[in-house]
Parts: structure tokens; C-alpha cells; sequence
């Protein structure tokens, strides 16, 4: 099959070449890949260390090839949406039906494919804030893939969104579109205190952000961006003069259950429109260098999407 192997003679980190059909394992479904969306980890990350040769890519939207030899997932034919921690970035992909989602027949598949990591991460970042209704919800990081798709859905819970960027003049019209109410610079520029927050930036901003929770609010560490270390204050913990019961808690995607629902479920919303995949930049998968490029430079605020042709 053709993919995008790992390449670190190439300028990109990648060239196209040729690369094993994947067995899947009995578990598995066979994917007829169609498009993948790039995430920040993969081009700033996961390519500088992973070995030559390697296919790698976390999203991939297509169609079941073959179905899981031990009958679960959907049928061959289908079009589904995927998640794993490589094989995306290639024509087949083998892939845990506990992690592949159905999509409605008529969706625009590439548009699905940024769903798996950003989307299914806003979800289960709020999940973890508890009901949402009535409650203020800080974002971090707004312009992100994940942070566009949390804004959405905190909004769709009926939160009060506040959204943070670094150039708001830039972003507000943006974000107030997907669904935020106020739109700020940073956490330091908030007057009120914030039931929970949603940081996808990290160090400083995370420390900033975690202040601006009430009593029992919760900030979810989900984006490590500024690459700085987290320093706290003696005396940061401490549970009095409105500060009980405050949390920090983090998780990891691929260990939490149930992702096919989710991913199902979220795959139906971006279909129907009623989630907006925030798409910046789309282009065939041999145009790879110019929106790694782009995404390396932080040019791109939304996702970057290669199809498969």
C-alpha cells in the first residue's frame, strides 16, 4: 500500500513510498483510508523520534474494508471514523472496532477526520467539569483544533464559555461564532472566578488559570503547548477564603472507555452541522510538507486535513 513513511533526510520528516498491508488482529477492522487530520504531537513530537519506515498518524476517516474477524464493529462498506496511536497516515489502516465510530452515509469524510483527537478530547475534558448547565467554562488555547471543538460543546451544555487567546482582536469574531461569550487574553484578565477550566496551553497559563476557579471548580490539563514547567506557590493549595474543594486532574485519551460511542455520536453532530470542524487548511496527502509547515509555524488555527486520492 502507499503511505507516508518516516523519512528524516526529507525536510518534512516524511516521504511517500510503499509500505506493508496491516494484518488486523481478530479485534480488528481493515480501513480504506480516505483523509486524516494532523494533530500538533504528531508533527512536533511523535515525527522527530519515531523510527524510519514508520507509518504513523493518530486520525484517519474511510471505510471498513474488511470487517473484525471476531464480529464486532460494523460491516464491510461502511464509512467510519478511526483513532489509534499510528497507521493514519496510509492507505489501509487496521484498527480496534473499540475505536472506530460509524458515520452517516452523506458526511463529508474528510471533515470527520478531525473528529478522533480533537473533538473526542474536548468531550472528555468536559466530562469531567460535571454538568455543565448554567456554569462558567474558561478555554485555553481556543484557536486549536480542541479548543474550537470545546468551545462548541460546552456551549451545546449549556455553559457560560469564556474563550482565551493571544490575539483576541484577531480571534473574537471567530470564536464568538463558535459559541464563546467572552473572549480574553489570557486567564490574568478575568474579574470573576470560573467553575472550570479547560487549559490546552500548560505552564504558566495553566497556574493563571487554575486561580480562577470558585470553590469546587476543576481545571482539566489537557494541552502542554507552551512547553514550560507548571511552578507553583507555597501557600497555591491552601483550601480557605474561597478556595475549597478546588481539583486539577488529567487523563489519557486512548485509556477511557466507550470512544466508539463517542466517536459515533460526535461524527453524527459534524455531519448534521451542528458542530463546525474548524478546517484551515485541506490539500492531498503528497502536499504533506506544506501544512506541517504550517501548523510548525502556529499559522494554521483550526485543523489541517490531507485526503487520500
Amino acid at each position: 500500500m502507499r503511505a507516508l513513511l518516516v523519512d528524516h533526510a526529507q525536510p518534512s520528516g516524511l516521504r511517500l513510498g510503499q509500505a506493508p498491508d496491516p494484518e488486523p488482529a481478530p479485534h480488528q477492522a481493515l480501513v480504506r483510508v480516505t483523509a486524516t487530520s494532523l494533530n500538533d504531537g504528531e508533527v512536533r513530537f511523535a515525527l522527530k523520534t519515531a523510527p524510519a519506515g514508520a507509518v504513523l498518524g493518530w486520525d484517519a476517516a474511510g471505510v471498513v474494508e474488511r470487517a473484525a474477524a471476531d464480529g464486532s464493529g460494523p460491516a464491510a462498506g461502511t464509512p467510519v471514523v478511526t483513532l489509534g496511536m499510528a497507521g493514519a497516515w496510509a492507505e489501509l489502516r487496521a484498527v480496534d472496532t473499540a475505536l472506530l465510530g460509524v458515520v452517516p452515509a452523506s458526511a463529508d469524510l474528510g471533515a470527520i477526520s478531525t473528529i478522533p483527537v480533537a473533538a473526542a478530547t474536548a468531550l472528555r475534558a468536559l466530562h469531567r467539569l460535571g454538568p455543565l448547565l448554567g456554569r462558567s467554562v474558561l478555554v485555553t488555547g481556543a484557536t486549536g483544533g480542541v479548543g474550537r471543538y470545546t468551545i462548541q460543546l460546552a456551549r451545546m451544555g449549556g455553559a457560560h464559555v469564556i474563550a482565551s487567546t493571544g490575539d483576541p482582536g484577531a480571534h473574537a469574531g471567530t470564536l464568538t461564532a463558535l459559541g464563546a461569550d467572552r473572549v480574553v487574553s489570557g486567564p490574568a484578565e478575568l474579574d470573576t472566578a470560573v467553575d472550570g477550566v479547560v487549559d490546552l496551553i500548560g505552564g504558566r497559563q495553566l497556574v493563571e488559570a487554575f486561580h480562577s476557579l470558585s470553590e469546587t471548580g476543576t481545571l482539566v490539563a489537557v494541552g502542554h503547548s507552551a512547553g514550560q514547567a507548571e511552578q507553583f506557590e507555597f501557600g497555591d493549595f491552601f483550601g480557605d477564603q474561597g478556595r475549597h474543594d478546588r481539583s486539577i486532574v488529567t487523563f489519557f485519551l486512548l485509556s477511557c472507555g466507550g470512544l466508539a460511542r463517542d466517536l459515533t455520536w460526535l461524527a453524527g453532530q459534524v455531519a448534521a452541522g451542528r458542530l463546525d470542524p474548524g478546517i484551515a487548511w485541506r490539500g492531498d496527502w503528497s502536499d504533506f510538507a506544506d501544512a506541517a509547515r504550517l501548523l510548525g509555524e502556529r499559522r494554521l488555527h483550526g485543523k489541517a486535513v490531507l485526503e487520500f486520492r
